[in-house]
């Protein structure tokens, strides 16, 4: 599964850094694939293809946000999910929309970095 970051947030910003994919993005910015990843090009669900640099819309305007399919919960990385390790508020916590096996976990790390 992937992590979520809550409307608890108080956007103090220490759980972007912590992650490995560069998931977690600031309310209002746009990401992209390639950030912190080794992705040059992704194919979506539709078959069509886009650059690992296009920007995407951001996930939340109002706070601190993790783009959950460049989410592993650091597995292949650290013990634990590294943002809610850091988060003061306890507000990084498991998304139930997105349920993912250990196993699947290490395979979008191995996607996500070319390995």
């Amino acid at each position: 599964m992937a992590i979520i970051i809550t409307d608890e947030c108080i956007n103090c910003g220490a759980c972007e850094p912590e992650c490995p994919n560069t998931a977690i993005y600031e309310g209002g910015v746009t990401w992209s694939w390639g950030g912190g990843t080794e992705l040059k090009s992704v194919e979506l669900e539709d078959g069509s293809s886009i650059d690992g640099e296009d920007e995407q819309e951001p996930v939340s305007d109002e706070f601190y946000y993790i783009v959950p399919d460049k989410c592993t919960e650091c597995i292949g990385f650290h013990e634990e999910p590294q943002c809610a390790a850091v988060c003061p508020v306890d507000c990084c916590v498991d998304d139930p929309d997105y349920r993912e096996t250990e196993d699947e976990l290490l395979a979008k790390k191995q996607w996500l970095h070319d390995e």
